[in-house]
């Protein structure tokens, strides 16, 4: 019989040991077709969360998962991160935490999500450009 992870409960005592001393949670996550996240906030695989009582809404950090709600750009998103793919929590003012290792069947592979391959010295594809015109504002009851 195998026994049960630790990390889901080292995460936990972190998270706790944050909040009570007035820092700001923040998870490192290695990002996979599992984990839920925003994409365009990724960068190289890798994304990181701030998880304070006060960045976050309905926080469930299980065994397996951590999901919770989160603004972005002040549109609410719903965030799911497999625990398996966090590979750090640590207080933003004093870098104060921990790290883990994420296995390398673990390791993001290029799914529907990741972009194309590109040789190192192509710039990045251009961002499509805003509709010409005057921006609209429409009301919505």
């Amino acid at each position: 019989m195998e026994l049960p992870s630790t990390k889901p409960y080292l995460l936990r005592a972190i998270w706790e040991w944050c909040c009570d001393n007035g820092f700001t949670p923040h998870l490192a996550v290695t990002v996979d077709g599992r984990t839920r996240v925003p994409r365009e906030f990724v960068r190289d695989g890798q994304i990181v969360l701030n998880i304070g009582p006060t960045a976050t809404n309905k926080l469930q950090m299980g065994n397996e998962l951590i999901e919770f709600q989160a603004r972005f750009g002040g549109v609410a998103r719903e965030l799911s991160i497999p625990i398996e793919q966090i590979s750090a929590i640590y207080a933003r003012e004093n870098g104060a935490g921990m790290a883990f290792d994420i296995e390398e069947s673990q390791i993001p592979d290029a799914g529907a999500d990741a972009e194309p391959a590109r040789p190192d010295d192509e710039p990045p594809p251009e961002p499509p450009r805003p509709e010409a015109g005057r921006p609209k504002l429409q009301r919505i009851k």
